[in-house]
């Protein structure tokens, strides 16, 4: 029988999926847009949170988010709760008309916590136990850490589910960035996760490989916790990676249980971090159990990144995005006039409905001491402060002209968190990186980036897991890892009348991690009509003859087809069979078409626009590089991503017939953006 001390994190959770906004015509949603700021009461007095709300009331903020990173500020030793400054601190920003997420602070774990349950604390790969000495060094799979989380949840969420000003909670503020710990506990839970996965030893080894340098366990006394930082086979160190992934679902399967019973009224929306390379979580076999918004920190880079990122953290919701944390200032950087506004567009092209600066107030102490808010450090509002006003401003009026968007997505592109980190594998002798060259996630965005560019809706998904039915178009970018879920959604979608692109790299490991023993692609040889599995480097760029135009690649990769149903589209020029680059096969009702190498922009671009109109993909607005564009509601949102002012050609708009929405000024033929710029022409 298990004790709570010994059972597997996946195994505690609650069951899923209630956090669906079906059902509930009280949630945000169409015609509501959000402006405000991320908001930490405990570093503030009463008379500077009484002048802070009145800042933020004087700016139009109608939203903030309170409660993350504080648990010792409700609960400052273990069964002690003060709830009365924060209690106060909502009853003010309900008087000021501003809405409240209340984010439950189960991370970073109290100090007080720490020193009387010493399995909260991690314990490293090299077996040394560490104190807290930075955030979020917390082992969540302890179980006195579930239990006083969970009451910490309880206690919250009864006080606060039917106060007016909360609209939404979150849950475990970046949870994901946490440290895997080496525990005998822990060492005892993945045994735990090990048997509910595999059943039996046998099952075990033949899935790891243990044949392989003498490693074949006897029994489960002799499993070890796999190294994080290596080394060690790729089969360990993925089942290590989706270990540690389930016991954060189990974690925020755990506080939905309790929203279940305590909060059925409100939403969640969390700032998540499942990317974070220290642990990570497979957020996209997850999103519909523990969110109703896709939400998270939102510190864009380049464009094209960021788009995409955002995408894979709206994944399949059908309800539009939270930026509950969003670029201000930032580290060593006070900002930027106008960068700030330019990406709340951007924002709202990519389904955003909520804008959150991190942070009000800049800190005086903390490891985030030199990150500048909106407040300047000695409380005076910062120019920052009338640019997050204007955003406000202009979305009041935005609420009346479609936005948030809730076009459904024309295209899937298909993310795994599997291959991510099956392709990542920790330094050791591992012959993986030797073959998989390239960068999984970069090679994904090559995928997504001529959509982008041609502004078009596209998914991130994993089709593993979410319906695919409904997109005029698949893309499977250098997805290394195929396991039966992705194979028979790929395989269902083509038989029934889809069209998918698969590139080179893909399926060749099943859901193991092991290389499949059968022809490539893995499982899928009919769907694509041909097997590949000889591949090579070329010393001399790509050149593929593909719709009459020579084209040239970057990577060196090619794979050798060898079609037997497959129709060859395109030839590689000058490799030394010239082997086909490009085939597509008739399967069912669909098509699976095969690109030879990884998607790199001059062979997927042209591959993908090719398809636009037998597949009647609407292309957006025509734009130069750097401008990006939706129309809504017959109105063109323009938002130009960069420094440089651009100028976007309107085709048919006569001279003065179109204005912008936001200026009221009539156009000219031509559209001139500032940089940062955007309008919004009709």
């Amino acid at each position: 029988m298990l004790t709570l001390a010994t059972a597997a994190p996946a195994l505690l959770a609650a069951p899923a999926g209630a956090q669906s906004s079906a059902g509930h015509p009280g949630w945000p949603g169409k015609g509501q847009l959000f402006v405000g700021t991320c908001y930490q009461p405990v570093d503030r007095s009463p008379a500077q949170i009484t002048s802070d709300i009145a800042v933020m009331k004087a700016a139009g903020f109608n939203m903030v988010r309170m409660g993350d990173l504080a648990w010792d500020y409700f609960e400052p030793e273990e069964g002690r709760f003060t709830f009365e400054r924060f209690d106060d601190v909502l009853r003010q920003m309900q008087a000021a008309g501003i809405r409240v997420i209340v984010d439950i602070p189960g991370q970073p774990a109290p100090i007080w916590l720490h020193k009387r349950y010493p399995g909260v604390d991690i314990v490293t790969q090299d077996e040394v136990r560490v104190n807290a000495a930075s955030r979020y060094w917390d082992n969540i799979s302890d179980p006195d850490y579930r239990r006083l989380a969970g009451r910490l949840a309880e206690r919250m969420m009864q006080r606060y589910a039917k106060h007016p000003a909360v609209i939404a909670l979150g849950y475990d503020n970046e949870i994901g960035n946490g440290q895997m710990s080496y525990s005998a506990a822990d060492r005892d839970r993945f045994v735990v996760w090990l048997k509910q996965k595999y059943g039996t030893v046998d099952a075990l080894n033949t899935a790891w490989a243990t044949q392989r340098w003498s490693r074949r366990i006897g029994d489960w006394d002799q499993v070890d916790l796999p190294y994080g930082r290596g080394p060690g086979p790729n089969e360990r160190y993925l089942d290590l990676r989706r270990f540690w992934s389930d016991d954060t679902i189990g974690a925020l399967k755990d506080l939905e249980s309790i929203r279940k019973r305590f909060a059925p009224n409100l939403p969640v929306a969390s700032n998540f971090w499942p990317t974070a390379g220290t642990k990570g979580f497979d957020y996209l076999r997850s999103w519909e159990d523990v969110s109703t918004y896709g939400a998270q920190g939102f510190y864009p880079g380049d464009p094209l990144g960021a788009g995409f990122e955002v995408m894979m953290n709206r994944a399949g919701h059908q309800t539009p995005v939270w930026f509950n944390e969003f670029t201000a200032g930032g580290g060593g950087y006070y900002g930027t006039p106008g960068r700030s506004r330019m990406w709340a567009y951007f924002g709202l092209l990519h389904y955003a409905q909520t804008v959150l600066a991190w942070t009000f107030n800049s800190h005086l102490g903390g490891e985030e001491q030199a990150l500048f808010g909106l407040v300047d450090h000695d409380d005076r509002p910062s120019w920052k402060v009338g640019e997050f006003a204007q955003i406000a401003r202009e979305f009041r009026q935005l609420q009346t002209m479609g936005f948030p968007r809730y076009d459904p997505p024309q295209v899937a592109v298909h993310y795994s968190f599997d291959t991510m980190w099956l392709t990542s594998p920790p330094p050791g002798p591992n012959t993986t990186p030797e073959y998989f060259k390239t960068d999984y996630t970069t090679a994904v965005k090559a995928a997504f980036a001529p959509l982008y560019r041609d502004n078009i809706d596209a998914a991130v998904i994993d089709i593993g897991h979410d319906p695919i039915d409904s997109y005029k178009l698949v893309i499977v970018s250098s997805a290394y890892l195929v396991d039966t879920k992705i194979a028979a959604a790929l395989r269902g979608y083509v038989e029934r009348g889809g069209t998918v692109v698969m590139t080179g790299y893909s399926a060749k490991v099943d859901a193991t991690g092991k290389w499949f023993g059968t022809p490539l692609p893995g499982g899928m040889t009919d769907v694509f009509g041909l097997r590949t599995n000889a591949f090579y480097r070329s010393e001399q760029p790509l050149r593929v003859r593909f719709e009459g135009r020579e084209l040239s690649g970057t990577d060196p990769y090619y794979e050798v087809l060898e079609p037997s149903t497959a129709k060859v589209l395109a030839r590689f020029e000058n490799t030394p069979d010239k082997s086909p680059a490009i085939t597509v096969n008739t399967f069912g009702k669909g098509q699976a078409i095969y690109l030879a190498t990884a998607a790199q922009p001059g062979l997927i671009d042209p591959l993908i626009r090719s398809l636009y109109a037998r597949l009647k993909i609407q292309t957006g607005p025509v734009t130069p590089d750097g401008v990006v564009a939706r129309t809504v509601e017959g109105r063109t949102l323009y938002v130009n991503t960069t420094p440089a002012a651009l100028s976007v050609p309107m085709s048919g708009a006569k001279s003065g017939t179109a204005r912008d929405v936001l200026t009221g000024r009539k156009l000219p033929g031509e559209l001139d953006l500032a940089g940062y710029g955007v309008a919004l022409v009709e």
